[in-house]
């Protein structure tokens, strides 16, 4: 039985089956701005501003009969960006240092990946100009109007399916239907490492490409940075990038160059001392024996815990596979086999066979660590949103609630709220986009 439960707060954008699907979502660092990407035909990122407490659709009906009402919308348009000439599969915001400035990644099907730019400053004592209805052309002349467009990043063959931003805003990675990793040096100002080559503040943004990773045999779907932990080549961090090729590949950084450091498709490597790989946990958990197959179709999503030590996979084989990190004396150690390479070890320690009952897995998410231990979310192809809850250490997870119906048509996006445990927001082939209150029972 559910114990906890998931109640729609505020709609942003309307269902509209017959038009633009909604892809990705991300929230600035510091939770004030929401952006939105869109496939065809109304290409186009919307940009959502935080201003006021959350109401329930019930409240925010009430405020549109009586505008006086304390109840208000807590999300209204705050600019539209068009520019690409196909659907816009990505947008991630860079983490930001400044208060003043916002930058965001696009990554489109027009195999060009590009950098948006707004100086919110000036906008500060204004409000939002339209509330989600885009029919007035003065105002949405206004909204496209906020952002620029600072770099093109070009390379990419063809499709590019999702982008992802260090922890400093240092480095930008791509991937794409290409089946490269592409990974880009990023001088940009008002980002936490953004600072040009010559030691001053770049105003135009500067980007240089590190290094094009060759290794997966299908489309590169999804990638994500997370903390090397000193555990894998000299970088502070690495990369993980998951493929139509059912695999998943972790890459690193030694002496200035980019390796992959392991390919993750089975647990033949898993130390049964550590994975309890014969633990029989519940009906909604099961422990893969040793050389067992992970993911037996395309790997959809990335989700990387708060500490980093640990992430998950979902795949198209309606799966859910938890992966932890082991150090490299560790790795020895329970092995007792010699190894040329110092890396740590990657190695799965559970799986969740039908977290969407049989359905693809489009999408993961982690809740921020104030939320509790090991909370996800998770949407997919069966219209769903599921939310699974950890209680300990071990990766054994419950059902803390689930929604069926969320959409009308696959989610293909979910995301926690930054700061917030109880708020997550959802996007899917529909067209809408859905803010959601997480009550804890």
């Amino acid at each position: 039985m559910t114990a906890s439960s998931l109640s729609l707060l505020q709609t942003l954008c309307a269902p509209n089956i017959k038009g633009s699907p909604a892809w990705s979502i991300s929230f600035t660092p510091d939770a004030k701005f929401l952006a939105v990407c869109y496939g065809c035909p109304d290409t186009c990122v919307q940009i959502w501003r935080h201003v006021g407490h959350a109401a329930t659709d019930d409240q925010a009906n009430d405020a549109d009969d009586n505008k006086s009402s304390k109840h208000a919308a807590s999300w209204r348009i705050f600019a539209i960006i068009e520019g690409h000439t196909r659907s816009i599969r990505d947008v991630k915001f860079a983490p930001i240092s400044s208060t003043s400035t916002l930058i965001l990644a696009t990554a489109s099907f027009d195999a060009m990946v590009m950098i948006w730019e707004a100086d919110i400053s000036m906008y500060d004592d204004m409000e939002p100009a339209l509330n989600g209805d885009s029919s007035d052309k003065e105002n949405e002349d206004e909204l496209q109007s906020r952002f620029e467009a600072i770099a093109q990043l070009e390379g990419h063959e063809n499709e590019v399916k999702h982008v992802a931003w260090n922890q400093t805003g240092s480095l930008l990675a791509s991937c794409g239907r290409d089946k490269s990793v592409w990974i880009w040096e990023c001088f940009l100002p008002g980002t936490i490492g953004g600072m040009a080559a010559d030691g001053g503040q770049n105003d135009d943004g500067d980007f240089e490409c590190l290094a094009v990773l060759q290794g997966h045999d299908g489309d590169v779907k999804s990638i994500a940075f997370a903390p090397s932990h000193s555990q894998w080549g000299e970088g502070e961090e690495i990369l993980i990038s998951a493929s139509y090729d059912n695999s998943i590949k972790i890459w690193a950084e030694e002496s200035g160059d980019w390796y992959c450091a392991a390919t993750l498709g089975t647990n033949d490597s898993i130390p049964r001392s550590i994975s309890g790989a014969k633990q029989t946990i519940n009906d909604t958990y099961t422990a893969l024996e040793n050389g067992g197959v992970v993911h037996t179709s395309t790997v959809w999503s990335l989700a990387i815990t708060p500490g980093g030590v640990r992430f998950l996979s979902g795949s198209e084989d309606g799966s859910i596979a938890i992966w932890k990190m082991y150090t490299a004396s560790e790795r020895k150690q329970l092995n007792k086999q010699q190894y040329v390479s110092t890396d740590g070890l990657w190695t799965c320690v559970g799986v969740l066979p039908n977290a969407h009952d049989g359905y693809a897995i489009l999408s993961l998410d982690c809740a921020p660590s104030r939320v509790g231990h090991g909370r996800i979310v998770s949407g997919g192809g069966d219209d769903a949103i599921r939310i699974n809850g950890s209680s300990s250490d071990a990766p054994k997870f419950d059902v803390d609630a689930c929604l069926d119906g969320a959409h009308l048509g696959d989610v293909n996006c979910v995301k926690w709220h930054p700061k917030d445990g109880s708020c997550l927001v959802s996007c899917g082939d529909d067209g809408a986009v859905r803010v959601w209150r997480f009550e804890q029972c």
